[in-house]
């Protein structure tokens, strides 16, 4: 056992909100971070598989998004610039313009929003219902894009939704890719639209994550994704792509629509866009919608400079050429692999996700919840998603050595084995 387990962090409890919640499952007090390990003041090591809920892609405290963020201060570099024009800014839109929008046939703009995910969605659905006039979005069992009020009333989860004690509207929902056995739900929801007695009012977006990054790592087919382009621009809505979680390389590629020959007309991102777990958000939008007048949205830390500085790192050093992505496509393999051999220790398990943004449906949340704190005791750290928070997930650093991720898989490995052993125990 670690041995800062045993100590509380009365401060946190006696002063902090009782809305935390990582720090619930994982008790230690962190205070160093490299790569894809946490430390503990007593050098107590922990494996990191959460790695700031895919914010932290490229793991702790990359070197070189390191040394030019250092540069940076230490050259009384802008900290805080609201929207002005900086020399960091304009670096890294030049170099989204080049590694990333250019070569997809991308001519979305860039519009900079407060620095969460949340807020990006906000955005996203405002913009929408201006351009089309209409208020309704078409959402979807089990995603989650938010808490802040309208991405609420478009995020399935009944727990977060309660939280808001008032009325969410504005928003219809659907099953989601597969949700329902035998339902095709693109047929569905285009047969619906087109029939006026439907009972689905014209919506300005249909909302979606290809990966349900919190709704259980569901992920939709490259052809119901197509289908729902389709259906957005019959129908005269714009089709919104929530790449919060799934982006960045987290699926295998930046976008998680790449190679799916769709065009979205607004992407939102946020968490592992600075590259650097600092605070930033945007959406992309199609110049055609980039319709708010000036400050229309806005936020005072919309233009988080430091994280401008990383990002444009992150951007050339992983996304130049295609070295990276063909990196992720090898741990991908490793990766499911590792989850076979948990599978295969839980009866009806089964794997669910895509690239790095995997896990295993283990068919119970208390189940779950078991082996991930015996992965915790064992110096791990992983979380659960699901409805019933029934999936073990891994959201390990894209950058993890293969030596490390094994390690890590090990544990898991071992937390599972354990956990079931002792079910078996305590049901004899």
């Amino acid at each position: 056992m670690p041995k800062d387990m045993a100590q509380t962090p009365t401060i946190f409890e006696r002063r902090e909100s009782a809305a935390r919640s990582y720090c619930r499952s994982f008790t230690a007090t962190f205070t160093e971070a490299r790569g894809s390990e946490l430390f503990t003041a007593d050098g107590t090591r922990y494996i990191d598989f959460l790695a700031g809920c895919s914010s932290l892609n490229y793991g702790h405290n990359d070197p070189d998004m390191k040394a030019a963020l250092i540069e940076h201060i230490a050259g009384d570099g802008i900290a805080h610039g609201l929207d002005l024009h900086t020399d960091a800014k304009a670096a890294f839109l030049n170099a989204l313009s080049r590694h990333i929008l250019t070569p997809r046939g991308m001519d979305h703009r860039v519009m900079f929003t407060g620095p969460t995910g949340a807020n990006a969605v906000e955005a996203a659905l405002k913009i929408a219902r201006k351009v089309t006039g209409r208020t309704n979005v078409i959402a979807f069992t089990n995603g989650f894009h938010g808490v802040t009020m309208g991405a609420l009333a478009a995020t399935g989860n009944g727990y977060h939704r309660g939280g808001a004690g008032m009325d969410k509207s504005g928003v219809t929902r659907l099953p989601f890719a597969g949700y329902a056995d035998g339902v095709d739900s693109a047929a569905l929801l285009d047969q619906m639209l087109s029939d006026p007695s439907g009972g689905i009012d014209a919506p300005a977006a249909i909302l979606f994550e290809t990966v349900q990054g919190e709704g259980g790592l569901n992920a939709a087919s490259a052809e119901w994704v197509r289908k729902m382009q389709k259906i957005a621009h019959k129908h005269g809505a714009l089709l919104i792509i929530d790449d919060i979680q799934a982006g960045c390389g987290r699926t295998g590629s930046f976008f998680s629509f790449d190679e799916m020959d769709v065009q979205p007309d607004i992407v939102t991102m946020a968490k592992s866009l600075s590259g650097f777990g600092l605070p930033m958000a945007c959406l992309l939008v199609r110049p055609k919608h980039d319709i708010f007048g000036p400050a229309e949205h806005n936020g005072t830390f919309r233009g988080n400079t430091h994280a401008f500085v990383t990002a444009r790192v992150a951007t050339e050093k992983f996304w130049a050429d295609d070295a990276f992505q063909k990196e992720l496509a090898a741990k991908s393999v490793m990766l499911t692999s590792a989850l076979k051999e948990v599978a295969d220790l839980v009866p009806g398990a089964t794997l669910k996700g895509r690239g790095l943004m995997q896990g295993v449906d283990v068919g119970s949340g208390d189940l779950a919840a078991d082996i991930c704190a015996r992965a915790y005791e064992l110096g791990l750290l992983i979380e659960t998603s699901g409805p019933n928070d029934e999936v073990v997930k891994i959201l390990a650093p894209l950058t993890t050595p293969n030596a490390l991720f094994r390690e890590g898989f090990d544990i898991l490995l071992r937390a599972t084995r354990e956990t079931m052993s002792n079910l078996k125990l305590a049901a004899q």
